[in-house]
């Protein structure tokens, strides 16, 4: 114990996800099929591992750019440019060892031990754990559920708002509760952030994952030069590679010497051959992107579909990113039911408790995978709830 006792009170207090404990408990069952992760099926395409294959066979594995190498952040610039019509320059994108990583520098550059970031709950837990991390406080701003759909009130943001506060946390569409945010949505926090000198860090990694049609919305759409925003963003959705843990933060320029800094301190720098299978994916896969966002599509209506002909699942087809969030008749704590489903049927959930406030009569199930996976998971998850 005096060995535990001398670590510091933000280390100890690091929450446990909610989301690994169940993974841990069921890992590798038999029939197991698991929704509870966010991520699909397929693994990475080949000539994204080929391109790093190839990298390593001609000796790619030195030190490398810390702001990434030069082709990469061209061709995320690129990206922007195709598909949200937005003219960034190389100096604008910086490579991180994931998404997660992305957030932690920004909440390292962005929050002083004892200042206030504003997220939107229910919430994927891990930006949660890393402000905590960080010390700065978390203040949640609550979703509301109304007849199967979330919604932001603006005004319950605004009420956050202290002097203390300096970031806003946005995520759209939104892990695990699919909210989307509209156009007004985006200008009225950006007024929020103007009008209180806040920061936005926005988080659109499944902007591209949205079932109305065309991409979300995004702040790219309305900010101007001056603005206070920088965005997360990682390749594990849109190309199948969550396990390479590669990321990047669109961030203004003149940020860039504090950001190389944070890098060096941390990872220092993505490997090269990993970055040249970024590269691949990015210039060369809007393809795999499609198929994604085609298979997201399809496996949303089966799961959702099916489920909600039980008549007793009050949630909606979610209109963007990867989760169906059930809230079924009958179950209160869904910390308690992931565990008894997966026993029962096989099928592995992460429980809304993981997601904080808001969260907790809710289960995740994660869409993006094989139809006839999604079909065996529905009928199960059916006959789970007719015997409640």
């Amino acid at each position: 114990m005096d060995l535990m006792n001398s670590l510091s009170e933000r280390a100890k207090n690091a929450p446990e996800s909610g989301i690994v404990e169940v993974i841990n408990y069921a890992r590798g069952r038999d029939r197991l099929l698991p929704l509870w992760a966010g991520e699909g099926d397929l693994p990475t395409p080949a000539f994204i591992c080929e391109a790093a294959q190839k990298a390593l066979a001609n000796g790619e594995t030195f030190y490398t750019h810390q702001r990434g190498i030069p082709d990469l952040r061209q061709a995320i610039a690129d990206y922007y440019d195709r598909h949200f019509n937005a003219q960034l320059s190389p100096e604008h994108v910086f490579v991180t060892g994931s998404g997660m990583h992305a957030i932690k520098l920004m909440v390292e550059a962005l929050t002083e031990v004892g200042d206030e970031a504003i997220y939107f709950t229910p919430a994927w837990p891990n930006i949660v754990a890393a402000l905590g991390v960080s010390g700065a406080k978390q203040v949640g701003v609550p979703l509301s559920f109304s007849e199967g759909r979330w919604t932001l009130d603006i005004d319950k943001v605004e009420a956050a708002i202290s002097p203390k506060t300096r970031v806003m946390f946005i995520n759209t569409p939104a892990n695990p509760t699919g909210w989307t945010a509209s156009l007004d949505d985006l200008r009225a926090l950006l007024e929020l952030s103007r009008r209180h000198g806040i920061w936005i860090m926005a988080d659109e990694i499944y902007a591209l994952y949205h079932f109305a049609g065309g991409r979300a919305p995004s702040f790219l759409d309305i900010m101007e030069d001056g603005d206070r925003i920088v965005f997360i963003n990682s390749f594990s959705k849109n190309w199948s590679m969550t396990g390479w843990r590669v990321g990047w933060i669109v961030a203004p320029a003149v940020m860039g010497d504090v950001i190389e800094n944070l890098v060096q301190y941390t990872t220092s720098g993505v490997a090269q051959f990993m970055q040249q299978g970024a590269l691949a994916a990015v210039r060369d896969g809007d393809a795999v992107i499609a198929e994604n966002v085609r298979r997201a599509a399809e496996g949303r209506d089966i799961l959702c579909d099916r489920l909600l002909a039980t008549n007793r699942v009050e949630t909606l087809k979610p209109t963007g990113a990867l989760y169906a969030f059930l809230k079924i008749d009958g179950l209160t704590d869904s910390r308690k039911a992931v565990f008894d489903i997966v026993d029962k049927t096989g099928v592995g959930m992460a429980p809304g408790t993981a997601f904080g406030p808001g969260g907790e009569p809710f289960i995740r199930a994660c869409f993006l995978r094989n139809a006839d996976q999604l079909r065996d998971a529905g009928d199960r998850l059916a006959d789970y709830i007719s015997k409640l």
